[in-house]
């Protein structure tokens, strides 16, 4: 059976990173295998400056940043390649060519169909260095392009897979039992050949597609750490690594802001039964951890912070219930100002929100809703969500620390405080 192997930027920045992968996948025998790869570090931030440039029609800072571009992935394939470089140099200088001819043709079109056609040069990129030196170092590699093997609609930016269209693509590669095919993540095309991109997460989801239509044993995620945690580490000085936990499990921490695999991810995988494995590039020998339809007898608390919250109370200007025609109007306007509720708790006659205060987003949201409603705003806050509280540990994490708002039922608690209130490290309690 296939196994997809899927490497973030982190896994190829530089000369070296790659050099790292090439012996990696020299020295594992896993075959068939299909490795996605994301863009160089952070090239796509740089494509998305260089994107605002040709809009704002600044040709001279347009012209630095496709330069810098250009001089990085050129100056890395040298590194590779040394004296050797000049044929994929010139494979480099075309995709920057057919790039620039992009930008200029759709630099006056729709900004969400602009960005597809040019964002994704960055992965083009990144797979044309690193299909070229596996090839050169002895592991025999096929590169192909992802927009024309995982079809979606138009939707620019998060474009929606055609499932038929995909699978038959894939599976018409008739990858061979000794097979290492390289492709990009994040990437896809229209039936027309028009590319797209997949949204959020795009790169994870991407190996998902491909394993889903190949009813792969197995995804692998690689990253620059060990696995997933049931806390930030950055947060909570004891946070601990999951071994494993069931997609339900995944999904809902990812819903409560947890960094874990996004749940456009899981849900192909899930619908094949496929286990999703996270494991370190940097420490080969570190347990990974594992996302698959069952999870442990008894599941670890996780603690997920969500800082830099703002909580809107809500109530009818006229007395009366916070009823269901009310509720679909706010919302409905929440949905419309894209902005997800980190903590909902309903009332007779009384709605409160916990929102991400992001200025552009919520103040409009904030001001539309005052004409409508009596509304009490308060900033500057922390939401701690707990999965599979005990008394004891909530009582223990929240102090005496106030508690402007608070939800709990049977799998997952979740209390708002001051940010003010709150330490800079968390400590789990034992």
């Amino acid at each position: 059976m296939t196994t997809v192997y899927k490497f973030g930027g982190a896994a190829i920045h530089d000369a070296a990173a790659i050099r790292r992968l090439g012996e990696r996948l020299a020295s594992d025998r896993t075959r068939p295998l299909v490795v996605v790869v994301s863009a160089m570090g952070k090239t796509t931030n740089s494509l998305e400056a260089l994107l605002a440039a040709a809009r704002h029609d600044d040709d001279t800072d347009y012209r630095a940043r496709l330069e810098a571009l250009r001089h990085d992935h050129l100056a890395t394939a040298e590194a590779l390649f040394g004296d050797r470089a000049a044929p994929v140099g010139e494979r480099l200088g075309a995709l920057f060519e057919e790039l620039d001819r992009r930008h200029r043709r759709y630099r006056g079109e729709a900004r969400p169909l602009h960005y597809d056609q040019t964002i994704g040069f960055g992965e083009l990129l990144s797979t044309t260095l690193v299909a070229a030196w596996l090839n050169a170092s002895g592991v025999a590699t096929q590169w192909r392009d992802a927009r024309e093997l995982i079809i979606t609609d138009d939707c620019h930016q998060a474009a929606n897979v055609d499932w038929r269209a995909t699978t038959q693509r894939i599976r018409g590669l008739g990858i061979g039992d000794d097979a290492i095919v390289l492709t990009q993540g994040f990437i896809a095309g229209t039936a027309d050949g028009t590319p797209t991109t997949l949204g959020r997460e795009g790169s994870d989801y991407s190996a998902a597609i491909f394993a889903h239509c190949l009813e792969a044993e197995a995804v692998v995620i690689w990253k620059d750490v060990p696995g997933l945690f049931n806390a930030d580490p950055r947060r909570f000085a004891n946070a601990v690594q999951l071994a494993r936990i069931s997609y339900d499990e995944a999904i809902e921490l990812a819903w409560h802001g947890a960094k874990v695999i996004h749940p456009k991810t899981l849900a192909p995988l899930r619908h094949k039964g496929i286990p999703l494995v996270v494991r370190s590039f940097e420490a080969l020998d570190a347990p990974p951890s594992i996302i698959a339809a069952d999870g442990p007898d008894a599941p670890t608390p996780a603690f997920i912070l969500a800082e830099g919250q703002a909580l809107l109370e809500l109530h009818p200007r006229d007395f009366a219930f916070m009823d269901e025609p009310r509720l679909h109007d706010i919302f409905g306007r929440l949905a419309a100002a894209g902005l997800h509720a980190g903590l909902v708790d309903l009332g007779a006659a009384r709605l409160s929100l916990c929102l991400d205060a992001h200025p552009a987003r919520l103040d409009p949201l904030v001001a539309s809703l005052a004409c409508d409603y009596a509304l009490e705003r308060y900033d500057a806050l922390t939401l701690l969500t707990v999965r599979h509280p005990t008394d004891a540990l909530l009582s223990a994490l929240s102090g005496t620390r106030t508690i402007l708002a608070e939800r709990r039922n049977a799998t997952t608690a979740q209390r708002l405080f001051l940010a003010s209130e709150c330490p800079a490290t968390w400590h789990i309690p034992a």
